[in-house]
């Protein structure tokens, strides 16, 4: 076989990955993504060390601890977004990024400028963010 027939379908999950990555807003969906570029490093691996005939064997020796690192990657990314769905009610990615922005920016330390008048004005933005 040739080498091509893997490689350009290796590409081509590859691609479809990250289009997956940088268009979705559903983390879960981004974890699938990210697992359909693991899965392309992979068949690249496979389809090199068949092709070089490796005695050792090394692409599939890489590919098993891929698959491991891939495996403990979706439980933990899994665990993440289950808590924050449970805290936030959404896996939105995007929304997700704006809470964290508008909470930083609120949450300067040392910032006493702020006078009694205007702090509810900024709890009310801050409620209204994350709601």
């Amino acid at each position: 076989m040739h080498l091509a027939y893997p490689a350009v379908l290796a590409a081509l999950l590859f691609c479809i990955g990250v289009y997956g990555v940088l268009a979705r807003r559903n983390a879960i969906l981004v974890l699938m993504s990210v697992e359909l570029m693991l899965n392309a490093v992979n068949l690249n691996l496979v389809a090199f060390d068949v092709w070089l005939r490796d005695a050792l064997h090394s692409g599939q020796a890489l590919t098993l601890f891929t698959i491991a690192i891939a495996a403990a990657e979706i439980g933990i990314g899994l665990a993440i977004v289950l808590a924050v769905y449970r805290n936030r009610g959404s896996s939105d990615v995007d929304r997700l990024r704006d809470t964290a922005e508008t909470d930083a920016a609120e949450a300067l330390p040392g910032d006493s400028t702020e006078d009694q008048a205007t702090a509810p004005a900024g709890k009310a933005k801050k409620a209204e963010a994350t709601a």
